[in-house]
C-alpha cells in the first residue's frame, strides 16, 4: 500500500476554480486501477490535508502521470496554492480493530 499525504494552503483568489478542479480530480482518482481511497480535511488554520491510498507504486505512478492530473498539478503550483508539500509513503504496518468498525455507541453497564 502506498499513501500520499498532500498538504496545502489555498490561494483565496483561486477558490472557485480550485473547487472545480478538485471535484474532477476526486472522480478521476477513483478511476485509476489500484485506487483504494482518499479523504480531505481542512484545519482550523486553513491548512488542507488530503490522504490518498493506492495498492502499489505502479498505481500511484498511473495517477501521477495521468494527463489531467499533470495539468491540475501545474495549476496548483502556479495558481491554486500559496504553499504545498507532498509526502509519498510505503505502509510498513496496518493495524485496526475491525470488529468495532460498525459498532454502535459503547455502553458500560
Amino acid at each position: 500500500m502506498i499513501v500520499t499525504v498532500f498538504r496545502s494552503r489555498l490561494n483565496a483568489e483561486a477558490q472557485d476554480e480550485y473547487k472545480n478542479w478538485a471535484a474532477r480530480m476526486s472522480v478521476l482518482a477513483t478511476e485509476i486501477p489500484g485506487y483504494v481511497s482518499h479523504k480531505g480535511f481542512v484545519g482550523e488554520d486553513g491548512e488542507r490535508v488530503t490522504i490518498v491510498e493506492f495498492e502499489s507504486e505502479d498505481s500511484l505512478r498511473a495517477w501521477a502521470t495521468h494527463p489531467e492530473h499533470v495539468e491540475a498539478k501545474k495549476k496548483g503550483r502556479s495558481l491554486f496554492f500559496t504553499e504545498y508539500r507532498v509526502q509519498v509513503c510505503n505502509v510498513v504496518r496496518d493495524s485496526a480493530d475491525r470488529s468495532r468498525r460498525h459498532a454502535g455507541p459503547r455502553t458500560d453497564e
